[in-house]
């Protein structure tokens, strides 16, 4: 679990279901025998911020280093720094081959800012050398139809969410934010 990497100690058991009726908790708890990962096959939560997302994919990460496989949970903003980095220091295709050969990458926060520089072609080669062979679970606030304006170029964008959307499982979630749940129910504005 240190090797993860996560962020905090969020579990499906901790999870609040009550909170928001509309995320599919059938799936989800399909999700979490993690055969998809013994398929190789992608997960996509996406929906707006405080549904719950990063929880949900820090937990499926949990369920999937306590059945035996090797994850890793990093935001995009910090996989991107750390592939920047590794330009300035020579280890690059190192650091990309780490990210490559996990055997479930977990991305967090995708599409919040755009990508810059050579962060779309970090990501498209990111993805095309995961393809069919390592699981990801990517949570993001856009849909997969707005991510050619992530990556600035709707080539590349095509190529990339192609194979991502292939061997995929799409969990669109609506609802509340649990943020602002919590805060309602504490009393705060």
């Amino acid at each position: 679990l240190e090797r993860a990497g996560f962020e905090h100690d969020r579990t499906l058991e901790a999870f609040n279901w009550l909170f928001n009726p509309l995320i599919p908790k059938g799936k989800i708890i399909d999700l979490a025998t993690c055969h998809f990962i013994d398929r190789k096959e992608n997960v996509l939560l996406i929906g707006p911020a405080g549904v719950g997302k990063s929880h949900l994919a820090q937990a499926l990460g949990h369920r999937a280093v306590r059945r035996g496989h090797d994850v890793l949970f990093i935001t995009a903003p910090k996989l991107f720094h750390e592939l920047r980095a590794g330009r300035g220091d020579g280890s690059h295709e190192k650091r990309l081959a780490r990210f490559g050969t996990v055997g479930v990458l977990i991305i967090d926060d995708l599409g919040l800012m755009p990508l810059r520089g050579d962060e779309p072609s970090d990501l498209y080669e990111l993805i095309r050398l995961r393809y069919e062979r390592g699981s990801m679970l990517i949570t993001s606030n856009r849909t997969a139809d707005e991510w050619a304006a992530i990556f600035g170029d709707p080539l590349l964008a095509s190529a990339a969410v192609d194979r991502l959307r292939h061997h995929a499982h799409i969990l669109e979630i609506d609802g509340p934010s649990y943020r602002d749940a919590r805060a309602h129910h504490a009393g705060r504005p």
